[in-house]
C-alpha cells in the first residue's frame, strides 16, 4: 500500500467546479500493472467548519482496471450540547465528470456505507456497475455537519487490475399491473431499501407493501437511481413499482415519482442558485412527477426552501403522524384558500411511510388513488388530478362527496358546479375508522365536526351548505385526543371537493 498524506483545506492546491458550493483537491495518481494486480492510495485531509457542500478528490484510473474500491473513515469528536457533529457523505462520478446533470454518475451512498466498489458486472447497492474506463475519475465528499473542531477524514482507493466482467443488462419492472379498471388503488410512493439509506431488501419491501394491501409502490432511495434494476422480481400482477428517486438537496427533498427506468435527477444545488427548475422539468420529461417531501421535517437540509411552483402534488403526511406533519398539514390548507381565492391551480395532497427499516410500517400512511387502472400513467393522473386520500392503514375506505339540488355530484378532487347560492350537501362515508371524529374543513376553517364514530369504525356523517358560504370541503378524520403521538392525531384525510364555478 502507498499512502499520500494530504493536509488540511488551507494547505492544498483548490479548485472551483462547475457546481456551486464546490471545491476539487489535488489528483490521486496511479500506475498500470499487471492483471490480478492490487494497488492501493491512501489519502488524509480536514475539512473546517463551513466547508462547501461538496468536496471532489480526483483519481486518475489507468487503463486495465477491473475493479475499484473506496472506504473511507472520519474522525467524531464530541460537541456540546445542541451543537452539529461530524457528518461525510460520499459517492462517486466516472470518467465523463462531475458536471451538474449527473451524465458521470456511478453512485451515492451518503453516510449509510463505509466502502463501496464498481465493477462491469456488480456493484455495491446505491452504485451503477458498468466498466471502470481509463480517465479522471472523482470521489465526492459531501460534508453535511462539521463540528467546530473540523472533520478529519481518511480514503482508501484500491485498483484491481484484470479484464473486466461482463457487464449484466439492466432489467425493469413493467409499467402496469392487473388493474380492476377504473378504481382505488392504494399506494406508498416513499419508501428506502438497501439501495441508500434503509435496510430491507426490495423483495421485503414488496412482501411488506404486499401484506399492507397495497396495490402500487414507489421506489424513492437517496440521490441514487441504483436501484431500479433490482425491482423487476418484485413487480407483479398484483403490484406495480414505479421508479423515482428522493432528491435530497441541501435545502429539502423532493420525491421523483414515477419516472422513466433509468433517470438520475441530480441534487447538488441549493434554492439559491436558482437551479431546481431545470431537474423539476427533468422529472416531469422522464414522465415524473415532482413531489417535495416532508416539507416542514425538523432534520438537517429537510425543511423545504424550493417553493412550490414546481409541484405537482406534496406530501402532507410522511410517517407516524407528528407534529412537523400537522405544521405541513396546515401549510397545505393555505395554499388551497390562496388558490381559490386568486382563481389559480391548486397542489394535491399525498402521505407516505418513508420507511426505512423495523419497525417502520410500510403503508403508514398510504395514499388511495381513483386511476383508470392499475398503471404507472393512471396513478399519476389521479395523484396530479387530486383524486385521493390518505389513509393510515387499508383498514380505512371512505367515499365523499357533494351533491346538488339536481342531482349534481362530484367527488374528491372535482368541482360540484352549481350556483353560489345553491344548497349542497356532503357526504362522508366510512369504515375502519373506530371512535374517530369526522371534521370538515373549508377556506372558512373547521365548519362542522362530528360525534365520535362508533367503536365499530362505521358511519356516516352528512353537512348542509352552498358555495358562497364554502368555497371547498375536505374531510378529516381525527383520533381521540389520547391516541397518538398528537392529540387528535390524523386517521384519514381527503383533497378537497370544489364546491361553485370557477372564478
Amino acid at each position: 500500500m502507498c499512502e499520500d498524506h494530504h493536509g488540511g483545506l488551507g494547505r492544498r492546491a483548490l479548485f472551483a467546479t462547475g457546481a456551486a458550493a464546490a471545491l476539487t483537491l489535488g489528483s490521486v495518481s496511479f500506475a498500470a500493472a499487471a492483471d490480478g494486480e492490487q494497488e492501493s492510495r491512501t489519502v488524509r485531509g480536514t475539512l473546517p467548519p463551513g466547508s462547501p457542500d461538496f468536496v471532489y478528490v480526483p483519481v486518475e484510473v489507468p487503463a486495465g482496471v477491473r475493479e475499484l474500491k473506496v472506504a473511507y473513515t472520519y474522525d467524531r469528536p464530541p460537541v456540546p450540547a445542541g451543537t452539529t457533529g461530524n457528518a461525510l457523505d460520499i459517492g462517486i462520478f466516472d470518467d465523463r465528470g462531475t458536471e451538474l446533470g449527473g451524465r458521470g454518475f456511478r453512485g451515492w451512498s451518503g453516510g449509510a456505507r463505509t466502502e463501496f466498489f464498481i465493477r462491469a458486472d456488480e456493484a455495491t447497492p446505491g452504485y451503477l456497475p458498468g466498466p471502470v474506463r481509463e480517465g479522471t475519475w472523482h470521489i465526492a465528499l459531501g460534508p453535511y455537519t462539521v463540528a467546530p473542531q473540523g472533520l478529519s477524514y481518511e480514503i482508501t482507493i484500491t485498483l484491481t487490475y484484470g479484464e473486466p466482467g461482463e457487464a449484466v443488462r439492466p432489467v425493469y419492472p413493467p409499467d402496469r399491473a392487473r388493474g380492476r379498471g377504473r378504481a382505488w388503488y392504494r399506494g406508498d410512493c416513499h419508501l428506502h431499501s438497501w439501495y441508500s439509506d434503509g435496510r430491507r431488501t426490495p423483495a421485503e419491501i414488496g412482501a411488506l407493501a404486499r401484506a399492507a394491501g397495497l396495490d402500487f409502490i414507489n421506489s424513492s432511495e437517496h440521490n441514487t437511481h441504483s436501484a431500479h434494476a433490482h425491482w423487476s422480481d418484485v413487480a407483479g400482477d398484483d403490484l406495480l413499482v414505479m421508479l423515482g428517486e428522493e432528491v435530497t438537496t441541501r435545502n429539502g427533498h423532493v420525491v421523483a415519482l414515477g419516472t422513466d427506468p433509468g433517470t438520475f435527477v441530480d441534487w447538488r444545488y441549493r434554492a439559491r442558485d436558482n437551479r431546481f427548475g431545470r431537474f423539476a422539468r427533468r422529472i416531469r420529461s422522464a414522465g415524473g412527477l415532482v413531489v417535495p417531501a416532508h416539507p416542514h421535517a425538523t432534520c438537517v437540509g429537510c425543511n423545504w426552501k424550493f417553493g412550490f411552483g414546481e409541484a405537482d402534488a406534496v406530501e402532507v403526511w410522511n410517517g407516524p403522524y407528528t407534529p412537523d406533519d400537522e405544521v405541513t398539514l396546515a401549510d397545505w390548507d393555505s395554499m388551497l384558500v390562496a388558490s381559490v381565492r386568486d382563481g389559480c391551480d391548486w397542489i394535491p395532497a399525498m402521505g407516505s411511510s418513508d420507511a426505512h427499516r423495523d419497525p417502520d410500517a410500510v403503508g403508514h400512511p398510504q395514499t388511495v388513488v381513483l386511476a383508470d387502472d392499475l398503471t404507472r400513467q393512471a396513478i399519476q393522473e389521479g395523484i396530479r388530478a387530486g383524486r385521493s386520500y390518505v389513509a393510515e392503514s387499508a383498514k380505512l375506505e371512505l367515499s365523499f362527496r357533494a351533491s346538488g339540488g339536481r342531482g349534481e355530484h362530484a367527488g374528491i378532487g372535482e368541482r360540484l358546479r352549481v350556483d353560489r347560492d345553491t344548497p349542497v350537501t356532503v357526504r362522508l362515508e366510512v369504515t375502519g375508522a373506530p371512535r374517530c371524529t369526522v371534521r370538515f374543513v373549508t377556506d372558512q376553517g373547521v365548519l362542522h365536526t362530528s360525534a365520535p364514530l362508533p367503536v365499530s369504525g362505521s358511519g356516516v356523517v352528512e353537512w348542509r351548505t352552498t358555495p358562497s358560504y364554502a368555497a371547498y370541503v375536505r374531510a378529516e378524520l381525527r383520533h381521540e385526543a389520547a391516541a397518538g403521538p398528537v392529540p387528535g392525531a390524523l386517521a384519514a384525510f381527503t383533497n378537497p371537493v370544489f364546491l361553485g364555478t370557477p372564478r
